[in-house]
């Protein structure tokens, strides 16, 4: 009998890192989860330590091989949050803690990579405009506010960077990852030189780039030792966790889309050729494919839901509180929400955005406010979808994916937001489950990542929009459209 193959498939999430074991024909055996926390030393700032990573990942993976034949491991996949910048000194230890995706301290040098140094100077060199959460602004903070620190970086990397030195010893990261750095050429698939020259630093600073189901090196034998997996195990580029997250869906082709309900939430155009928006309101990134994808995303979504329930109504209980929304007040809430807790990324690009409940009278009780966190985050989803509509680019339905699609309700809301179908996949774990493919083609399974996402990706459900809910939401996101321009100039004077 044939020895089976096992793949391992990581997922470094902002709050935990969620480890898969799954099988050659895709089955996912078992699951852990380690979770960690997010340190917030001032108010916009968002750091974590990268030991945390190294323990979660050290630690998961005998739980996760723990019964079952542990040399019949054959690849590794790590998927992992963007943009944070994991910088190392000569000896190869982290400097500083990680400066995370959703830090809002560079507005300043946003600025001025937008203003000074020109975003079509920058949608020329990378394809994109800045972003606050981006790697790049990030270096020029450093370089600014830590002088000390930023002289002694020998290596600057991405969080699930980090992990794949641990594993193999080599510095290395993908095209989707290094996409999101502003340091990357995208449509020329190479570090920009004159974005490198600009941020200081040097061009062997930054890691080699492997296509994300290319095998970056093996398991190194303490490591594996340690593990308990065979030593020289290939380990994969990987993919940022969006990219990751479509493969796992099964969205590797033009005219699909996905939507990701994380703590941040992102909606997924893949493209058969490089094209960048030119307002730069969408990402343009390259893929876990070897092509590229249009991105937005939005900085709050299933974190918005747990803000509320947790710090405001003190309780986590979600499903019960979305079964107390009485139906005859969905798609007839008079209470809107900007989703904006940690600024906004796409497609305002505001740092100073904030949180607003609008509409509230003596008659709006916690079913209101609970309705109108779901409505805004899906409003907000919707606008990344009209800026890709604008584009030429006009998805007919879409997955969906993350913590927030567990809920129906808020699957009814975006259907009927966005007014087409939401396809649930049979395999929830995204971005885990979309590294274990790649490592399946890095291991030689399956030739191409369409070829495998073709033999293990699967839907469990379609949720269609209700024509009724599609007329009342189509008139509330009309409303909703008006509420973030009466407020932009008012924004900075608040801070």
């Amino acid at each position: 009998m044939k020895k089976p193959s096992y793949y391992i498939g990581a997922d470094l999430g902002t709050s935990s890192l969620k480890l898969l074991l799954v099988d050659g024909e895709g089955k996912i055996l078992r699951c852990v989860y380690r979770g960690y926390p997010v340190s917030y030393p001032q108010p916009g700032f968002s750091e974590q330590d990268p030991g945390l990573f190294r323990d979660a990942f050290f630690s998961g993976v005998p739980e996760l091989l723990s019964g079952f034949d542990r040399t019949a491991v054959a690849g590794v996949g790590i998927a992992g949050q963007m943009h944070g910048l994991v910088i190392l000194d000569r000896e190869d230890r982290p400097i500083r803690p990680v400066i995370l995706w959703n830090d809002g301290r560079t507005a300043a040098e946003t600025e001025r990579l937008n203003g000074e140094f020109g975003r079509g100077k920058l949608a020329r060199l990378t394809g994109n405009i800045a972003f606050a959460g981006f790697t790049a602004p990030k270096l020029l903070w450093l370089r600014e506010h830590e002088p000390e620190n930023f002289s002694r970086i020998e290596k600057i990397m991405l969080p699930k960077d980090y992990l794949t030195y641990l594993l193999t010893g080599v510095h290395a990261t993908d095209p989707s990852d290094a996409s999101g750095t502003l340091l990357y050429d995208v449509a020329k698939r190479r570090w920009s030189g004159e974005m490198i020259d600009y941020c200081g630093i040097r061009e062997e600073m930054l890691p080699k780039v492997y296509e994300s189901y290319e095998t970056v090196g093996g398991v190194r034998r303490e490591i594996a030792d340690l593990l308990g997996i065979p030593e020289g195990t290939p380990v994969v580029g990987g993919a940022g966790d969006n990219a990751a997250a479509a493969v796992g869906m099964g969205v590797v082709r033009e005219g699909l889309c996905n939507i990701s309900l994380g703590t941040s939430g992102t909606v997924f155009l893949p493209l058969s050729r490089f094209a960048a928006d030119p307002t730069g309101a969408l990402h343009a990134f390259a893929d876990a494919t070897g092509g590229f994808h249009l991105m937005g995303c939005i900085l709050s979504a299933a974190s918005c839901q747990s803000w509320f329930c947790e710090s405001v109504l003190g309780h986590t209980d979600f499903a019960a509180e979305a079964a107390a929304v009485p139906e005859e007040l969905i798609g007839r809430n008079p209470v809107f929400f900007l989703p904006y807790l940690m600024g906004e990324r796409s497609p305002i690009n505001d740092t100073a955005a904030r949180g607003v409940f609008l509409g509230m009278t003596p008659k709006t009780g916690r079913s209101h406010l609970y309705l109108s966190v779901l409505e805004g985050v899906a409003f907000a989803i919707r606008d990344n979808i009209e800026v890709a509509r604008r584009l030429g680019v006009c998805p007919d339905e879409s997955f969906l994916c993350g913590g927030g699609a567990r809920s129906a309700l808020w699957r009814r809301i975006l259907a009927a937001v966005l007014n087409m179908p939401m396809l649930l996949p049979a395999a929830e774990e995204g971005p885990g489950y979309g590294a274990a493919m790649l490592a399946m083609v890095g291991a030689g399974a399956y030739r191409t990542v369409a070829d495998c996402a073709a033999r293990v990706a699967s839907l469990r459900a379609k949720v269609l929009p209700e024509e009724g809910l599609v007329r009342l939401y189509e008139e509330r996101y009309q409303k909703y459209r008006l509420i973030y321009p009466a407020l932009k100039e008012l924004y900075p004077k608040l801070l």
